[in-house]
């Protein structure tokens, strides 16, 4: 018999999206999507012009009636305000694209509810600083011999101090 247990085999890490896989097959499943690809992957299906004031809040599947071809569904769109009206007209494009990533006519009508997207903005970046706040900044930083220091020196003071 051996004093020292035997060695572990290799741990194999999943990625949390497959851990997970099956809570959010289930929270999507609620909102009558039946892949998530739709939502995660909106941007790239409608458009980065679109999804920038537009998502996908959930799809309504008319109830099947016994002996007739099921209908399509209704896709509910969530849209910021002022671009209600410009989705609006876009509504076909966006049928034809949702169609063409299902392969087949699953979304018949779209409806739209306006309120805020819930995804958060991106920060603005602040610009570079104004030429003459990093002139002065360079003037007062004193003998420093590699110019391209120096102006990189005046560049970060002048912005932290706007900040």
């Amino acid at each position: 018999m051996s004093k020292f247990p035997p060695k572990p085999g290799p741990i194999s890490a999943k990625p949390l999206g497959i851990l997970l896989n099956d809570v959010f097959a289930e929270a999507y499943a609620k909102q009558g999507f039946a892949a998530r690809e739709l939502v995660t992957r909106w941007a790239q299906i409608a458009g980065p012009e679109i999804a920038a004031h537009a998502e996908p809040l959930k799809m309504q599947w008319p109830r099947p009636v016994e002996g007739q071809p099921q209908e399509p569904a209704t896709l509910v769109l969530r849209v910021e305000g002022p671009m209600a009206l410009e989705i609006q007209h876009s509504a076909d494009v966006i049928l034809e694209r949702v169609n063409r990533f299902f392969g087949w006519s699953a979304v018949g009508k779209l409806a739209f509810r306006q309120a805020p997207l819930s995804r958060p903005r991106r920060p603005v970046r602040p610009g570079p600083p104004d030429p003459k706040s990093v002139a002065k900044v360079a003037e007062s930083l004193g003998d420093i011999e590699d110019e391209q220091l120096k102006t990189a020196l005046a560049r970060l003071g002048a912005a932290i101090k706007r900040n």
